[in-house]
């Protein structure tokens, strides 16, 4: 249930985008997913990476809450090295 209203009103909030909003997000994601798929095991980004994220960053207001650049290993990773710090 609590899945359901939380789509609605996700999906209510995307109405209120503007297009220009939309595409920039699509973009982020979208390099986030690249740098993701690249062959490195290490997630390090490069250069071009780096200056997209500066750019973007003066381009559009809403960019925290599209960067996503880890990966559910890395945080299960932070999560037992917590714990073994806060056990030790």
């Amino acid at each position: 249930m609590f899945r359901l209203v939380r789509l609605f009103v996700q999906s209510f909030s995307r109405l209120l985008y503007s297009r220009r909003d939309l595409m920039l997000e699509n973009l982020a994601l979208r390099q986030q997913l690249a740098v993701l798929k690249s062959k490195d095991r290490r997630l390090i980004l490069a250069t071009p990476d780096k200056l997209f994220w500066v750019l973007i960053r003066r381009l559009w207001t809403g960019w925290r809450r599209a960067l996503i650049v880890v990966t559910p290993d890395t945080v299960v990773r932070w999560h037992r090295s917590g714990f073994r710090l806060c056990w030790a």
